[in-house]
């Protein structure tokens, strides 16, 4: 008897191994042939192009700018482009290729570190809300559905307007008991606010989304062949329902940056984002506004800037979730 046992236990090892084996091998195949379908996309192509030069304007912007985007010259104010400055300077004489190139750092550092935080927000509360369910789902979700029934930029706006004196107290009284020079700086409040009220804004879709993937996920047949086989839970989540997830997590973060981008812009244009004399692109345009027809590409060149970053990065969002999930493709 503890022969046959034993048999079948090695029988039952060796039938997760070559379902486990025959997934990878599947994964491999889905992924392969979804980057195909990328390459194929022009428009996600475009976008990839557009994309990588904001990034590694973002990325090299404080090597390669050619003056300090901080630097005031009142002689130099309000120049046209020319050979010194190549996009011109604004009304205080800084340059503004140079503050361009500083604000693109501002956008992808914001879109970089709100989507992360989202998305890792948004994983584990429906993993959690999917994972436990009844009372704890209910209240994860019903917080997700009152964060829908706002606007995102409405709510944004509330939620740093709100935090903004609560969270300078609190950072004045931590900088007393530690000494860090850091918490006194208003760049650390406004970045602290911007990434706090998008993050709260952005979590609830990709939650639901999680949710939705690992309720199917749990039904599927194979997932039932991996419980019938043996597999314990914590083998299936790691080798089946996380990899199978992470799919439309890609899609989200991809489509997501333009969005965030645009959101910190409009809180920044708001003046409830980035500060000056911090640069971004949303108070390059509020500073400016009232004086756009006597200067408009003061206005014109953050603003073109900014719209083509975002139709890039949603040209590349929308590429990848048809890349991913070819079923949805319009035909």
């Amino acid at each position: 008897m503890t022969t046959e046992n034993n048999t079948n236990n090695e029988t039952n090892e060796d039938q997760v191994a070559v379902a486990d084996e025959f997934q990878a091998v599947a994964q491999r195949s889905l992924w392969a042939d979804a980057y195909e379908r990328l390459a194929r996309n022009k428009a996600a192509m475009l976008g990839l192009f557009i994309s990588g030069i904001i990034m590694i304007a973002a990325l090299l912007g404080p090597y390669i700018k050619p003056y300090d985007d901080l630097e005031i010259n009142l002689f130099n104010i309000a120049q046209d482009p020319n050979t010194d400055h190549w996009l011109g300077t604004d009304l205080l004489g800084r340059d503004v290729l140079s503050r361009m190139l500083m604000g693109a750092r501002t956008a992808v550092f914001v879109a970089v570190l709100v989507t992360f935080i989202s998305n890792v927000m948004g994983v584990v509360l429906g993993a959690i809300a999917a994972y436990f369910g009844k009372v704890v789902d209910d209240i994860i979700m019903r917080v997700a559905d009152i964060t829908f029934a706002f606007p995102d930029l409405l709510l944004a706006a509330f939620i740093s307007s709100s935090a903004r004196r609560p969270v300078i107290d609190f950072a004045d009284k931590v900088r007393e008991a530690t000494g860090w020079a850091v918490l006194e700086s208003t760049v650390f409040i406004d970045y602290t606010m911007v990434f706090g009220a998008l993050a709260i804004v952005s979590w609830a879709g990709i939650a639901r989304l999680i949710r939705g993937q690992v309720l199917s996920l749990r039904e599927q047949d194979f997932i039932r062949a991996e419980v019938a086989l043996g597999a314990t839970g914590w083998r299936i989540i790691r080798k089946h329902l996380i990899p199978n997830s992470i799919a439309p997590v890609i899609v989200s973060i991809s489509a997501g940056f333009g969005g965030v981008m645009l959101m910190e812009s409009s809180l920044s244009f708001l003046g409830l984002g980035i500060q000056p004399p911090g640069a971004s692109w949303g108070n390059m345009v509020s500073a400016n506004m009232d004086k756009w027809r006597a200067y408009p590409l003061l206005v014109a060149i953050p603003g073109v800037v900014l719209a083509i970053a975002v139709f890039g990065f949603n040209f590349l969002g929308d590429g990848i979730n048809d890349a991913i999930n070819p079923r949805q493709i319009k035909r």
